[in-house]
């Protein structure tokens, strides 16, 4: 199987969870506010790969940023929670969609 390769790309962190920040691409994180359209400042950079193949790699953070734009605010599919006790007349059914919000790296 062959191995995609990026030119350039940075792991920043938001939302207690770390993602992979490739230009031109979109990516969905946890809910930010803000409405489509709207650029965001990501300053927790962690890694970078800059064109000429150098890492560098953050203690805890680099200096510099992932600059992104908002293209959607959506909710993830439903998941279905469901309690059943046997015998006992115990039954309780609950949803949840967590709310995403999809957006393109403009710049690293």
């Amino acid at each position: 199987m062959e191995q995609i390769k990026f030119e350039t790309y940075a792991i920043f962190a938001t939302g207690g969870k770390q993602y992979q920040g490739i230009p031109g691409k979109t990516v969905s994180i946890e809910k930010i506010e803000g409405e489509a359209g709207a650029i965001l400042i990501f300053d927790e950079v962690l890694m970078r790969k800059t064109v000429d193949g150098e890492i560098e790699i953050g203690t805890p953070f680099l200096k510099g940023a992932v600059k992104a734009s908002i293209v959607k605010q959506m909710k993830d599919p439903k998941v279905i929670s469901f309690l059943f006790k046997r015998r006992k007349k115990v039954r309780v059914k609950k949803g949840h969609r967590q709310p995403k919000t999809i957006i393109r790296i403009e710049a690293i």
